[in-house]
């Protein structure tokens, strides 16, 4: 009789111990915990590559929305429409404002300003992030402008002050002799009036402290580094290209304001160009250049960090990013 209790009572216990997972699951309170509050910021934009012995480093300024089917030129909405699809992009598309920073060694050129204040809260990044990559506003010893428009000189000031204190601010002749000439102005389609006014607050500063210096068509600025001239854009649209150890990299300018459209149709145009046909047709150069050499390209308004290579393709171009790594 003792066996027999002790057989059911060990059924008993084992019985109530498989019901135990059910039951406690059944019975036990439901406790949540806070959730993680959300960010909702991008992580410092900035990305650093060699070439040769210089150092680049790309800067995000934020972006801009642009309304491609109504700034896009020399094509159709249903043709930007088909060719954004491919990317999963809509017409209206989140667009990079970016800025490199060149290390020679010796020397901190900063190439373009971003937009400064001119963008609300998208734009006027370019600082934070060059401090987040090292460096402050009083390091840079020289901005290389590719032409005066606000997204690329708006943040050579604030509130009439120069923001890098200690640059001498570089462009080409023909570029600041028509964005300061009021003459100009006068002459301009309504839809570039407002550049005049914001070139001058951006770099009147400088001119005053006798920190703009311009040059003419191509010419050596400093070891390694030289400008070419690529009127169309603008009267002055700058490429600089940059060599180290038999490396080359070209910072564009405003070459490209939507990739995924202007890379397999470099005719198409942009009504931001003071010489629309003139920009097109040095477009297809630079991209037929580009792909034929397989030099770096840097470009102002490519996805950050707007750094990579061209690839001939069918009857355009296709843009080959660069592939992360960390610099050594």
């Amino acid at each position: 009789m003792p066996a027999l209790n002790a057989t059911l009572l060990r059924s008993a216990l084992i019985a109530a111990l498989s019901a135990l997972p059910v039951a406690g699951l059944l019975l036990a309170p439901q406790i949540s915990h806070a959730a993680a509050p959300q960010v909702k910021t991008q992580a410092p934009g900035y990305y650093r590559m060699m070439l040769g012995d210089f150092e680049i480093t790309a800067l995000s300024d934020g972006t801009v929305t642009l309304p491609l089917e109504k700034l896009l030129t020399d094509t159709t909405p249903a043709r930007i429409r088909s060719l954004q699809a491919r990317a999963s992009l809509s017409s209206e598309v989140e667009t990079s404002i970016n800025a490199f920073l060149i290390n020679t060694g010796s020397q901190l050129l900063l190439v373009d300003s971003g937009a400064g204040r001119l963008f609300g809260d998208k734009g006027g990044r370019l600082l934070a992030n060059l401090q987040a990559a090292g460096y402050r506003a009083e390091d840079i010893d020289a901005v290389l402008l590719t032409h005066i428009h606000g997204d690329h000189s708006g943040g050579l000031t604030v509130d009439g002050k120069m923001v890098f204190p200690n640059a001498t601010i570089y462009a080409d002749k023909r570029e600041a002799e028509f964005w300061l000439d009021s003459g100009n102005e006068a002459k301009a389609a309504q839809r570039h009036q407002h550049s005049f006014q914001e070139a001058a607050a951006s770099l009147l500063p400088y001119a005053s402290a006798g920190r703009l210096k311009t040059f003419s068509q191509d010419a050596e600025l400093f070891s390694g580094v030289r400008s070419i001239a690529v009127p169309g854009h603008t009267p002055g649209h700058t490429f600089y290209a940059v060599e180290s150890k038999g490396q080359q990299m070209q910072f564009w300018g405003d070459t490209v304001h939507a990739q995924y459209v202007q890379f397999p149709d470099p005719a198409v145009t942009i009504q931001f160009d003071i010489d629309s046909s003139a920009a097109a047709k040095q477009r297809k150069r630079v991209f037929a250049d580009a792909a034929a050499k397989q030099y770096w390209v840097a470009a102002p308004h490519i996805a950050f960090p707007g750094i990579g290579h061209l690839r001939k393709e069918a009857a355009g171009f296709a843009w080959v990013p660069a592939n992360y790594a960390i610099p050594r």
